[in-house]
């Protein structure tokens, strides 16, 4: 340990993000005595991080290039303000080597590993040789310069089938792909080449041994600059769509007492092998048949699911994280530290979990959090924000402390019946129902649960459930009627010349149409009549955002926002559910055009690759959409000639809007 390394007291901290992570380093930093800036973008300027923050400062428009990513201007905003640090929290700049050579020799903190460390970890290939060297367990496989197609199927030819391809510059699954049988392999490496060129800058892959049964399981990391370094247990981290977390948990219920010792040694040795300064994490898999792990990478960042880490130790790794960047030592060697209970984090995403997890934007008409005690919910959102197509869909952590697993899951299931997000499509829903799960409850999953296990479908609504919704709809919209009525207020509501003709609405779930008929008795009496049975309803309360009813001797009570013809509402028993009113007077639907190519969600157009009068045949791709950080490239269906491209690249667009047509040719 070096006793003479100078401590420099951080007094003020650059936040170079935005949303959650923004708003948890905010905290900290205000219990601290430190003064937060905050940055925004266009998108950004009534988000709730800049009114959290000391001082927040406009930094560029939307896209992220021109504000988060603008290295230049955060340097100068650093220097111009007199800001001692800058913390880059997760995503955007936190692994970028240069960006944080560049904070030093402005004199700027940077708080996060030294640039030569994220530079070493910055490439899967060299960092595997790296572990390698220093006798960290990593997959079989391919790691070498020479990316000839020749030597790539020659390598890949000598491991047994099925093997990953897998870029070395990048992640969330960009680049990667599992490869069956040889026959399949020529197409893959092309295709995967094709893709980390275009995500990354960079075609370099490494092939390994693919593990079918395998487990994500990352150990966190801390180390100092007086040359100490500890493991602060581990996280698991399986359940995943697109390669990305969606449910992370401490402790792992795949691990005993002696694998735990093993991996978190082999966290230590990757941690001295790169006299690792700061936070991170080093991740693992787990091959569930044979109870063999191997190193996957090293995050040289703070990670999302850092809070599991924080509930389980009672520590604050982003107050760690700036005591670290002023010299001091770490506070504690390894034996000191000791898990108590269990924590678990939910991401909460505006996603259409039906619908291959497709990100949604929106506004959240109504935000609210249930009262759990365990419950920390790590978020930059409130009713009236909205959720834009240029950043991450995550709209929330959720996370539960509990004395076990069991009693956390239980917790976490109750916050999932009860928490509103109500405006958008989010994955709640999914999520509630993936703590129903036996297989998960008992923890039997692995990195493919989602995909060959889990099933997750819209059918599972049951019409009971469909029915309640509607008729609460249906009492919402009467009570709003009663409220505007201002002459004849002495004739009953829905008063008709004949009592035995009902009123009646219509709402559609989806594409399912739902009739409701009901009659008005008295003193906000109902009687509906749907589904083949008579529901009897007294309507008991209302409010700006919740209804209360009993029906058939059952008391309910339905959450809800509105916007426009749509009702989105939320019920402790089913979940969230949206129907859309039928309108009486339906506008005319606009005619489709022939050949037409529609964004399939808001978007930003990312590239053009065709122009007008290029043929073209089917499966060609024709222009790249980025919606949430997520890439979705259109392809032709059909051969044909683009007749014409109404988009540019840059552009934003609303779903629905028309990009181009291709006239398809007839063969005479």
């Amino acid at each position: 340990m070096n006793k003479n390394k100078k401590i420099s007291p951080i007094t003020s901290i650059l936040i170079a993000n935005r949303g959650e992570i923004a708003s948890r380093i905010i905290r900290t930093c205000r219990k601290m005595g430190i003064r937060s800036i905050a940055v925004f973008s266009e998108a950004d300027r009534a988000a709730l991080f800049v009114k959290e923050a000391d001082t927040a400062l406009f930094i560029g428009e939307s896209n992220p290039s021109e504000s988060y990513l603008h290295q230049d201007k955060l340097i100068e905003i650093c220097q111009k303000h007199q800001i001692d640090a800058l913390h880059p929290g997760y995503g955007f700049l936190s692994e970028n080597a240069a960006f944080a050579q560049k904070c030093a020799e402005a004199g700027i903190v940077f708080i996060g590993p030294s640039p030569e460390i994220i530079a070493a970890m910055g490439s899967k290939s060299s960092a595997k040789s790296l572990m390698q060297q220093h006798q960290v367990p990593v997959i079989p496989g391919y790691q070498g310069k020479d990316q000839s197609k020749e030597t790539l199927l020659s390598e890949a030819k000598k491991m047994d089938f099925p093997i990953l391809l897998k870029a070395a510059a990048g992640g969330g699954g960009k680049g990667m792909r599992i490869v069956s049988q040889e026959s399949e392999l020529e197409k893959a490496i092309e295709a995967a080449q094709s893709e980390a060129q275009n995500a990354f800058g960079d075609s370099e892959l490494i092939i390994e041994k693919y593990i079918a049964l395998g487990r994500h399981i990352e150990f966190q990391i801390f180390g100092d600059k007086h040359g100490n370094a500890v493991h602060i247990l581990e996280r698991e981290c399986s359940i995943q769509r697109r390669y990305q977390k969606i449910i992370e948990e401490s402790p792992s219920p795949a691990l005993s007492e002696e694998l735990r010792t093993k991996m978190g040694e082999a966290a230590l040795k990757a941690a001295k092998a790169l006299h690792y300064d700061n936070a991170g994490t080093v991740e693992f898999m787990l091959d569930d048949q044979t109870q063999d792990f191997y190193f996957l990478e090293v995050n040289t960042r703070l990670q999302v699911e850092h809070p599991v880490t924080e509930e389980i130790t009672g520590l604050d790794l982003v107050a760690l994280q700036i005591k670290i960047a002023e010299g001091q030592p770490l506070p504690f060697s390894q034996p000191e530290i000791q898990a108590k209970g269990y924590a678990v984090e939910c991401r909460l995403y505006a996603e259409d979990a039906q619908n291959d997890f497709m990100p949604a934007t929106g506004k959240i008409l109504h935000w609210q959090v249930p009262k759990v005690e365990g419950l920390r919910v790590e978020t930059a959102v409130e009713s009236g924000s909205e959720i834009s197509i240029y950043y991450d869909p995550m709209i929330a952590k959720l996370i539960v402390w509990a004395e076990t697993r069991a009693e956390a899951h239980r917790k976490m299931h109750y916050v999932l019946r009860n928490l509103l997000c109500l405006g958008l499509t989010t994955n709640q829903n999914f999520l509630s129902k993936l703590f129903e799960n036996q297989l998960f409850r008992e923890g039997k999953y692995d990195t493919h649960f989602l995909k060959s296990v889990f099933d997750f479908g819209q059918s599972s609504l049951a019409q009971e459930n469909k029915t309640l919704a509607a008729i609460a709809c249906c009492l919402s919209q009467w009570h709003t009627r009663e409220q505007q009525r201002t002459l004849l207020r002495n004739i009953p509501s829905g008063w008709r010349n004949s009592f035995y003709q009902p009123q009646q609405e219509s709402y559609f779930w989806g594409e399912e149409e739902i009739l409701v008929q009901y009659k008005y008795l008295k003193n906000q009496r109902f009687e509906f009549d749907m589904a083949s049975q008579i529901w009897q309803v007294q309507l008991l309360e209302v409010s700006k955002h919740s209804l209360s009813f009993e029906i058939n001797g059952q008391y309910c009570i339905y959450h809800f926002a509105q916007h426009k013809n749509h009702y989105y509402l939320q019920n402790e028993q089913f979940g969230s559910i949206t129907l859309q009113l039928k309108e009486r007077f339906p506008e005319k639907e606009i005619e489709k055009v022939a050949g037409g190519f529609e964004a399939p969600m808001p978007s930003q157009v990312i590239k053009v690759l065709v122009a007008a009068g290029q043929k073209v045949k089917a499966g060609d791709s024709l222009l790249v959409l980025s919606s949430m950080k997520m890439e979705n490239t259109l392809s032709a269906h059909q051969d044909g000639t683009v007749a014409e491209v109404y988009v540019t690249a840059g552009q934003s667009v609303e779903a629905g809007f028309l990009l181009l047509k291709i006239e398809a040719i007839i063969n005479d």
